[in-house]
């Protein structure tokens, strides 16, 4: 016990770290005071909890099965005739036990967390709008990109030397403006994504880009000077977690939940095949509709070709339609199946939650089997080869398991043996492990069915350079 508190706590505090760096455009330079760090680290902590329990469980079995072996406690053991399976046995309940709590906290804690862990970050952009840009650094939002040399007052709403780059769209191919200020003042009200930027004395420069080319050759530009002048900035972009992909709305739910959005998304998935299938017929209903077709006699070769009976004309015009209403077709089918693509693969991300819930709670059961009996083989205790193995087997692990968590929301395969791929492939390996341990094997595995006919080979090349 002592062994995985005190390897899970190490293990916390390096993945804490990690997110840290991950956060720290969030979190530098924006005066935040030590109770809001404290709370967005204590919301973000729990979803690092599925990296490190297992990983936790998997060296913790190493280090002490391993000490165990290494200093002949297992032989002291055996000599009193106490088996490796009946030393497990309490063990192997706790881990159960510690499955159920990990299941429990995947299934509320969890989802809980990201959810206020996602609002924190909102909340501290809406109540200090100035958060949103760090002064000394262009801060890109949208379409702009902000730099302050200096923020001052009681929520660094004002401003100074404030350079501002906006690309702009709306006319041309584009214009670039350069907006510089000498002072300015940021203000926002409660529960809004807009951000009012005041700014006073400055000067307005832009780029313009004609659409005729020759224009273009000229290099217009405009500028004016100002006293006042006013920017509304969305702050939505801000307010997304655009840098976190895994964050997203299916992690905020429990199984109860999620079982009922993905009955509503399959039942409107279901509705849209049918609807799309309908409209692609009712599309070309001059074509698949019977009854348009009752006066042609499919029998006669001749009236099949039917632009031989019609004018070059007419002829012309029936093939622009056929041409039209296939590229229409095409186009229709086409933007039909990128839709239900991506409502499957929303379908399938909701699954994968789902499923890893129970993963996380296996995890620690498949962990302990493949790292206890590994531990009793090898003999060696301690932070040196334990540590290796422990860090080849879960990066093993994790690998599988992103990697079928990838191609089972892309439909590639289905999400059971996706999500499942990691423990599919490693249970095995877990049941050799703990099976030649209990039976005093050792891990060796012979081999020489594979390496005899080598050695055969190379025997004879030798003998044969020998005579000559």
């Amino acid at each position: 016990m002592i062994t995985f508190t005190t390897v899970f706590v190490i293990l916390f505090f390096i993945f804490i770290l990690q997110g840290i760096w991950l956060f720290i455009a969030d979190l530098a330079g924006k005066d935040l005071d030590v109770f809001t760090i404290i709370k967005f680290l204590s919301f973000y902590a729990p979803t690092i909890v599925p990296l490190v329990l297992p990983l936790s469980v998997l060296l913790a079995g190493i280090m002490t099965f391993g000490s165990f072996s290494e200093n002949y406690e297992f032989a002291a053991m055996k000599s009193a005739g106490i088996s490796l399976n009946r030393a497990m046995r309490m063990l192997s309940l706790s881990i159960v036990f510690l499955s159920l709590v990990t299941f429990v906290f995947a299934n509320n804690v969890i989802p809980n967390a990201q959810y206020r862990f996602l609002n924190l970050r909102k909340d501290i952009i809406q109540q200090k709008p100035a958060m949103a840009i760090a002064e000394g650094q262009f801060n890109t939002i949208g379409n702009i990109s902000i730099k302050v040399g200096n923020k001052s007052g009681e929520n660094g709403e004002l401003l100074e030397d404030v350079i501002m780059h906006v690309k702009n769209t709306n006319y041309g191919f584009g214009a670039n403006t350069v907006i510089k200020s000498k002072k300015g003042v940021l203000g926002s009200t409660e529960n809004s994504n807009l951000l009012q930027l005041t700014l006073l004395d400055g000067n307005y420069y832009e780029n313009i880009q004609p659409s005729d080319f020759e224009e273009r050759k000229k290099q217009p530009f405009a500028k004016s000077s100002f006293k006042k002048y006013i920017i509304n900035i969305d702050l939505s972009k801000v307010n997304k977690v655009d840098n976190v992909e895994d964050y997203t709305t299916e992690k905020m739910l429990n199984i109860s939940e999620l079982k009922y959005t993905v009955d509503s998304l399959q039942n409107n998935y279901n509705k849209d095949v049918i609807s799309f299938s309908e409209n692609v017929i009712n599309r070309n209903d001059n074509v698949f509709n019977s009854k348009n077709n009752q006066n042609i006699n499919i029998q006669n070769k001749e009236i099949l070709d039917i632009l031989k009976v019609m004018s070059d004309q007419e002829a012309k015009k029936i093939l622009e339609l056929a041409k039209n209403n296939s590229i229409s077709t095409e186009f229709s089918i086409t933007n039909g199946k990128t839709d239900l693509e991506f409502k499957k693969k929303s379908i399938n991300s909701h699954w994968i939650v789902i499923h890893e819930k129970f993963i996380m709670a296996y995890s620690c059961l498949l962990m302990f089997f493949i790292g206890a009996p590994l531990g009793a083989i090898i003999r060696k205790g301690g932070l040196g080869l334990p540590m290796v193995l422990a860090i080849v087997i879960f990066i093993l692990y994790h690998f599988l398991n992103l990697f079928g968590r990838k191609i089972a929301e892309e439909g590639v395969i289905p999400v059971f043996l996706g999500v499942w791929l990691s423990s599919i492939v490693l249970t095995p390996l877990a049941i050799l492990f703990t099976y030649r341990a209990t039976n005093d094997i050792g891990i060796m595995i012979n081999f020489d069915w594979i390496t005899e006919p080598f050695k055969k080979i190379f025997s004879k090349f030798n003998k044969q350079n020998n005579t000559q």
